[in-house]
């Protein structure tokens, strides 16, 4: 199977938050007591009840009511700067810009956790903030390995999405290289290993067959290996015996199932004679000091040659 190639995308950067314009003397110390003031605010407001909370809503309200007519009998004017996108209330002190709209500082919060983001980078999302953390758990894509959010580079092999670390190989656990992964059963595999542990074996050598091969005795074969299992001579004419699972060629066939002559030396296919537990091609069963055919019945044997009875009275009697 052709390797799959892995590729590799960015995950979202998180937001810089933008800076307000720079204040003037007056008006930075007038943003200095509303924020003191504002936090004083939410403090409370986390801290009390539900109707407690209201309660010093209202008061923190008419106090910041009766600061500003202070101010302004004092020649001071605090002009709204925006209004926060939060509460939906102006914003008087410091103003905080992220996603298009301005906030207090502290009603910049994330989504999610609901913790201040007016000193650290964000992450938006369908027009939310979130911190890092809640981001990257709520909405970054999963490792297929360890199922943990992936915050930076983002693997994709196998139409899942990987840690570049944790996409190794499952059997022996290397990293791939440029050679890149072979897949089994969904899982990538090193070429190594998945031709040790998947690929078909030659019935002769018991290595890989990758592709020039033969099947034959339900099996497959390099075209190398498939050779004579006693000589290991090819087969050139292109057939061959098969004994218990394993080629040969004609002669050695017959030399396993001792059906060669005992005179030529040569396999026995058609009629034969069988003398002495030994078999013979007819025309091969003769005398050995005369050579005449012999017949049954009257052959007489010496040190494994056979012979006619008047060639044995002359020789050995």
């Amino acid at each position: 199977m052709p390797s799959k190639v892995p590729r590799s995308t960015p995950v979202p950067v998180p937001k810089p938050l933008l800076p307000s314009p720079p204040p003037t003397e007056a008006a930075w110390q007038l943003d200095e007591l509303l924020a003191d003031l504002g936090h004083t605010q939410s403090k409370q407001l986390a801290a009390a009840g539900r109707g407690a909370g209201v309660r010093t809503e209202s008061l923190l309200d008419n106090m910041l009511d009766s600061l500003t007519r202070d101010l302004q009998e004092l020649g001071i004017t605090a002009a709204p700067t925006g209004v926060c996108a939060a509460c939906r209330k102006p914003i008087a002190g410091k103003v905080l810009t992220a996603l298009g709209r301005t906030w207090h500082p502290e009603h910049f919060t994330c989504a999610r956790c609901g913790r201040e983001l007016d000193k650290k980078p964000f992450f938006e999302q369908g027009g939310r903030a979130f911190c890092e953390e809640d981001y990257h758990q709520a909405f970054s894509p999963r490792c297929a390995y360890c199922a943990g959010p992936i915050r930076e580079k983002v693997l994709t092999a196998l139409e899942r999405t990987w840690h570049p670390e944790h996409f190794f190989c499952a059997h022996c656990g290397k990293v791939f290289g440029d050679e890149g992964f072979l897949e089994h059963n969904g899982k990538p595999y090193c070429h190594q290993d998945f031709l040790a542990m998947f690929a078909r074996k030659c019935q002769g050598c018991e290595r890989p067959v990758l592709d020039n091969y033969l099947s034959a005795l339900e099996g497959v074969w390099h075209t190398e290996c498939f050779v004579c299992t006693e000589c290991l001579t090819g087969f050139t004419g292109g057939s061959f015996f098969e004994l218990e699972g394993r080629p040969y060629c004609e002669l050695h066939f017959h030399q396993r199932q001792g059906t060669i002559c005992h005179g030529c030396g040569r396999p026995v296919t058609g009629r034969c004679i069988t003398a002495a537990g030994r078999r013979y091609h007819p025309e091969h069963f003769v005398c050995t000091y005369c050579l005449g055919r012999l017949h049954k019945g009257t052959v007489r044997e010496c040190g494994d040659k056979m012979y006619c009875q008047p060639c044995y009275d002359k020789l050995f009697v």
